[in-house]
């Protein structure tokens, strides 16, 4: 699950990703010859691209992915700070997402399943009906709390007073929402998070975890407040609801202002409305932005014929750690029209629509607290995005009857003002623009 920073290439390096995708979806020069082994490639590094390479013909390579997932660096950084911060961050409710182990990404079971989405309705259109990851999912497979306040406040033209007061750093772009990613590392005292010469995954592991401890602060006070921020703000920006490019998001900082506060929020929830949004994208983009994670063992459980995972951790929660993917070594374009054949084919009643029949939720809080809204059509908020959770959707997938759904227009006042939010749009309070979303 380890993803990297936009490529130093800059505009380049995304012409050659586009024509590498363009040329798969012609379905030419497929080829289904096993790539051979790379090490673990960190965060920051894309793996180079070699004068010709970007028109032979290859698997899944963690570069295709657009979303960008930093877990290495972050769960580095949580294991090196002091032992209150971490108790601080588990009565926050962050502690069992924080300790998920990285997954690496199915490229092409996210590209299939994004091909299926359905815009209007918020929902994967299939052979049998439709079907989505709900609330239950994200707490099972996550363990990020989905009942409590709504993520929502106010929006802002830039942060840069905000930036500067809670985090301690200085801001280059006035009218910006967006924060460097290096430059939040290396506040928490990961500069370097580069593969050294040499250098074994335990030694740099090891590492990261030596450098963030002697950054952070060891007592309780304003610099462990500044720290905290700090580290929250690059967990919820670049894996909660995390983005396709580099820097990021700042637009949470104002709920991170009260610490006491910041376990009240629905950080699931909000996730949910997140990849809910950006699964509505151009389909010759690869990848989603947001947590895929997500999506990816949700179609494990929901969708086991396909064979794209393997369980690896009986009983262990949250649930994604139970699962590794099951690397296929085909071209990409091959193994995403192999999936598209499969969900056209597969029998309804190889379909698992009650995964989770006989978990034991006692060692899930999680999961108990969230009860009350698994079963409810429900606003999802995040700021500017708004979307419904049209749970009665899934009434058919779960031998239920369904009744004819409508679907309300897309064109409502509230809409968001564009998929890529970087804080450029007029001061907006979302807690009275979409009142009548949060009141329902």
């Amino acid at each position: 699950m380890e993803g990297g920073g936009e490529g130093q290439g800059g505009d380049g390096g995304g012409r050659r990703r586009k024509k590498s995708i363009r040329r798969r979806q012609q379905g030419e020069g497929s080829s289904t010859a096993a790539p051979e082994a790379s090490p673990v490639v960190p965060m920051e590094e894309e793996p180079a691209v070699m004068p010709g390479d970007e028109d032979k013909p290859v698997g899944p390579k963690k570069s295709e992915l657009r979303s960008r997932l930093g877990w290495s660096v972050v769960r580095e950084i949580y294991q090196g700070l002091p032992d209150f911060q971490r108790t601080r961050l588990e009565e926050m409710g962050f502690g069992p997402f924080l300790r998920l182990d990285k997954l690496t990404p199915d490229v092409a079971l996210i590209q299939a399943l994004k091909e299926r989405w359905d815009p209007e309705c918020q929902a994967f259109l299939l052979p049998w009906g439709h079907m989505i990851p709900t609330l239950e999912d994200v707490a099972r497979i996550t363990g990020l709390r989905v009942d409590g306040q709504a993520v929502t406040g106010v929006t802002y033209t830039g942060y840069q007073e905000m930036v500067e007061r809670l985090l301690g750093l200085e801001v280059m772009r006035e009218r910006s929402s967006l924060e460097p990613r290096t430059r939040l590392q290396a506040s928490l005292g990961v500069a370097d998070a580069h593969h050294q010469t040499g250098e074994g995954q335990a030694e740099y592991i090891a590492r990261l975890t030596v450098d963030a401890r002697v950054a952070l602060a060891e007592e309780e006070g304003a610099a462990a407040n500044r720290d905290l921020r700090r580290f929250l703000i690059l967990v919820i920006g670049k894996l909660i609801l995390g983005t396709r490019g580099d820097p990021v998001s700042c637009r949470c900082l104002p709920l991170l202002e009260d610490l006491t506060q910041v376990g009240s929020y629905a950080w699931g929830a909000a996730l949910l409305a997140h990849l809910f949004n950006n699964l509505g994208t151009s389909s010759r983009e690869t990848g989603v932005a947001g947590f895929f994670p997500l999506l990816q063992v949700w179609a494990y459980y929901h969708l086991p014929s396909l064979g794209r995972g393997v369980p690896r951790r009986c009983g262990a929660v949250p649930l994604l750690q139970r699962w590794r993917f099951c690397r296929d070594e085909q071209s990409l374009w091959r193994q995403v029209t192999l999936i598209h054949d499969a969900l056209d084919t597969v029998p309804f009643g190889h379909v698992q629509c009650t995964p989770y029949v006989g978990e034991d939720d006692a060692t899930q809080p999680w999961v108990e607290r969230g009860r009350p809204y698994f079963s409810r059509d429900i606003w999802l908020h995040c700021f500017n995005t708004v979307v419904p959770l049209h749970h009665r959707l899934v009434a058919r997938t779960l031998g239920l009857h369904q009744a004819m759904v409508e679907f309300p227009t897309r064109q409502r006042s509230w809409e968001s003002p564009g998929r890529s939010f970087r804080g450029i749009q007029q001061v907006t309070d979302w807690t009275v623009r979409v009142r009548e979303q949060l009141d329902d």
